[in-house]
């Protein structure tokens, strides 16, 4: 028994959708180079520790102010710094998905970023 499909049914549909998802590829890939050229400025502890992150995630520079330097309690410069890092982390992860997320749309791609 043969299926009796029409000749075009869904061939150009299915170019049109394959030439939307590769031109979201290349606005997502673009988005992303421009992304990790960013630079953000994080600062914790009340600006006593400032990060200098870019969107690659990688740490350019840490300023830690001398007030805050107690060699009696290096507990709390070292818990300052760790919340700084990990404030400049998630403020990188959250522009990069809400940028990808304004490219994708509700297509809702989890993970990808």
């Amino acid at each position: 028994m043969k299926a009796n499909i029409p000749k075009n049914a869904g061939g150009g549909n299915m170019q049109a959708m394959l030439r939307q998802a590769q031109k979201m590829q290349e606005e997502m890939a673009a988005k992303q180079a421009e992304l990790e050229e960013e630079v953000y400025d994080i600062s914790a502890g009340g600006g006593a520790v400032k990060v200098k992150i870019n969107g690659k995630k990688e740490i350019l520079s840490i300023e830690i102010s001398p007030e805050i330097v107690d060699p009696d309690d290096v507990e709390t410069l070292s818990d300052i710094l760790v919340a700084a890092v990990n404030e400049a982390i998630k403020r990188v992860e959250d522009t990069t998905n809400a940028a990808m997320s304004q490219i994708t749309g509700s297509m809702g791609l989890p993970g990808m970023f």
